[in-house]
């Protein structure tokens, strides 16, 4: 089956990474929840309704340039009887929650042996890609990202005043993720790469 690139994009992409995103963040908002800190659900955030979660310049983003993001879920770790950790655990949910839905397709792809030159099969593999997408760039340790959050839980106490200084430094470190400054593309799109490979192909894909 071949399509254009853009209708790709409109029918497979962006409702995959819709449904993706939307999920990550009300993962984050149920840990969070169920570790003692309501604010996620007093904000309105504890819902599968996609419109809670858009950021609509994330959003515009997206249409545009094919990279945006989605509002970050409130939290407020004073609420956790360990905040730190609480954190960290919340911050891990939303990857989580990506991996998790990858491996059920993968699951779905083993039992019915999906043709991803249909349209089925494509929008399956689509949606894992981008699930397998949001887990890994999430994961990578620089603030704002959910990896710098779990890592700060596991740093010695000493060290972890210094890295939380990183935050104020958060947009450059975003720009030189994303910028494609390599021959090979952005640091993000090359990390990324690698993993999400090596996942499709051990979730049956390739």
């Amino acid at each position: 089956m071949v399509i254009s690139d853009t209708i790709y994009w409109i029918l497979f992409a962006i409702p995959s990474i819709l449904i993706a995103s939307t999920l990550h963040e009300y993962a984050h908002g149920l840990a969070a929840y169920k570790l003692g800190d309501p604010t996620a659900k007093a904000a309105g955030r504890l819902t599968l309704n996609p419109l809670a979660h858009i950021d609509p310049i994330g959003a515009l983003s997206m249409i545009f340039f094919r990279f945006g993001w989605s509002k970050p879920v409130p939290i407020n770790e004073y609420n956790f009887k360990k905040g730190e950790l609480g954190t960290a655990i919340t911050a891990l949910a939303g990857p989580f929650s990506n991996f998790l839905l990858a491996s059920l397709c993968g699951l779905a792809n083993w039992i019915f042996n999906v043709d991803t030159g249909s349209i089925g099969g494509l929008f399956l593999l689509t949606f894992t890609t981008i699930n397998l997408a949001l887990a890994f760039f999430n994961l990578i340790p620089i603030p704002p990202l959910d990896g710098h959050k779990i890592v700060r839980a596991i740093l010695p106490i000493k060290l972890r005043y210094y890295w939380q200084q990183m935050e104020r430094f958060q947009i450059i470190f975003l720009v030189i993720l994303i910028l494609p400054i390599t021959p090979s593309g952005s640091i993000a799109s090359i990390f990324m790469s690698f993993f999400i490979s090596k996942s499709l192909l051990l979730l049956g894909f390739l």
